[in-house]
């Protein structure tokens, strides 16, 4: 018998038992009634959402970030042209879209330096930290992130002169090579400078601040928007030697997250939580970040300020839409407040208290164009993070493997032959590339409004379409007295002892 007919002998005998095994399994009822041919429903939902990403979405279609902002930062990132041909794709009539206004008498950009008025945070603190970009790195941990991913953010920030954050795993030996600024998150984990117990060891923790001038600031991290309420959740495969070791945890298990500080329980303890470690840092600006769930805890804070010089020098507000870290579907859509609306919510209670300038107000979630960005800004915001922008400027594809250590573009996972194709020396500079250009891109707003900087854009700004050919100013949707909103506006400038 020739070789073929060996080889249609075996194809057949494979495909018998198969049928066979369907047949007598009970686990899919799929395959148990249609045997073999059931088995395409399973293969087409395995490959369905990269055929359709590729195939048959369209440019607007695709969540969370379509097609057009990822090639948005693809291009950017690359040092390519920004600008688009033929026309806006977006509905202008949609409702919920936000327009800004522009003066008939823009500010003058020709020759025009990027150059920010910096933000000055803890300008009373022993050690104040002047950021000079808009838009920084978000908290991303080691761990969650591959360590070449974690190398060329650092680096990126580094070239570009803005800062990062470590996110709740600590500080790895990738955010230090890479020199940046880093703003260390404190989790309810305490990873990096924890006891046995999982409690905080504050003698770990002085010492990681005495030993790394790097760190600039400190971010106390009460809840994050992909889900707040529930702690983070590191799966074992992802655990390597090296992160353990980071961590302070073991490795044959999930490492699970608190859903809170175990130390104290109520805003007092907040405050004196606080208090107690910017003085372990050494006089280091200290912040809280945490996802909204109404304005009383907001304005419990606003109250202690206006008795108090202490408390947070900054405040990061992650909306309800942000989403780096892998969460159950039931809080990704149904828990906390968009980001929109807890910034509003966040700066008017500052205000009204009298506190506006006594605290920064940081916003973050799905933010990835210079747009977003200055609406953010334009609501409340003094600086803005961004997250998986940076991850797209790193390569990833939004393949929506990041919690399943299979991410195919070495970004997300700690599988060594995945994460060896990025290459943390060009991504580097694509990093820097996209920092640089989403400042830009914000400055640029800025001047089309006719102001200076991106501290001075407001609700004046901006009006948002509320149906078809209608369309309402932000200072009606978000309203706020607006004299007080122009006299208390921030005007930060560097101090002498500035970092």
């Amino acid at each position: 018998m020739p070789w073929w007919g060996w080889l249609l002998i075996g194809i057949a005998g494979w495909l018998l038992f198969t049928a066979v095994v369907d047949l007598l399994q009970r686990k899919h009822a799929i395959i148990r009634n249609f045997p073999l041919i059931g088995r395409f429903r399973y293969v087409m939902e395995k490959f369905g959402p990269p055929l359709r990403q590729y195939f048959f979405q369209s440019d607007l279609g695709e969540r969370p970030f379509t097609r057009l902002q990822r090639a948005w930062v693809y291009r950017v990132a690359k040092g390519q042209n920004s600008t688009v041909g033929f026309g806006t794709q977006l509905d202008q009539d949609a409702p919920g879209l936000i327009k800004f206004h522009p003066s008939p008498f823009p500010t003058l950009d020709l020759k025009r330096s990027d150059a920010m008025k910096p933000v000055v945070i803890g300008p009373t603190r022993a050690r104040p930290y002047a950021c000079r970009f808009a838009a920084n790195i978000s908290g991303m941990s080691f761990g969650a992130l591959s360590k070449n991913a974690v190398l060329a953010l650092s680096r990126g920030a580094k070239l570009a002169g803005g800062y990062m954050s470590t996110g709740e795993g600590s500080l790895s030996p990738y955010h230090l090579e890479g020199g940046a600024d880093i703003c260390y998150q404190l989790g309810p984990a305490y990873f990096g400078c924890r006891t046995k117990e999982g409690r905080f060891d504050r003698v770990k923790f002085r010492e990681l601040c005495e030993r790394h001038e790097q760190i600039r600031m400190i971010e106390i991290k009460l809840s994050q928007g992909a889900k707040p309420g529930k702690g983070g959740v590191l799966p074992k495969e992802k655990i390597s030697a090296e992160i353990a070791a980071i961590r302070g945890i073991a490795r044959d298990e999930d490492c699970h997250s608190p859903n809170r500080h175990p130390e104290f329980d109520d805003v007092p303890g907040l405050m004196r939580f606080i208090n107690e470690v910017r003085e372990l840092a050494q006089g280091r600006p200290v912040g809280i970040k945490l996802c909204l769930g109404g304005e009383e805890f907001i304005r419990d804070v606003a109250r202690y300020l206006q008795g108090h010089d202490d408390g947070p020098d900054f405040i990061q507000i992650d909306g309800a839409e942000g989403g780096t870290g892998a969460a159950p579907m039931s809080f990704a859509d149904r828990i906390g407040i968009s980001l929109q609306e807890a910034l509003v919510i966040t700066d008017n209670i500052l205000r009204e208290h009298g506190v506006r300038e006594k605290v920064v107000v940081i916003g973050s979630g799905r933010l990835v164009t210079g747009a977003e960005c200055a609406i953010a800004l334009g609501l409340g915001a003094d600086l803005c993070m961004v997250a998986r922008g940076y991850m797209f400027a790193l390569g990833c594809i939004q393949a929506l493997q990041c919690n399943t250590n299979h991410c195919p573009t070495g970004v997300a996972t700690q599988n060594k032959w995945l994460m060896r194709g990025l290459d943390p020396t060009e991504k580097s500079v694509r990093v820097a590339n996209y920092m640089k250009a989403l400042h830009h891109d914000i400055m640029a707003i800025a001047w089309a409004l006719g102001l200076e900087q991106p501290g001075d854009i407001n609700r004046e700004h901006m009006s948002m379409i509320v149906e078809p050919g209608r369309r309402v100013a932000l200072t009606e949707i978000y309203p706020t007295t607006m004299k007080a909103f122009r006299e208390t506006r921030i005007l930060r400038k560097p101090q002498a002892n500035v970092a």
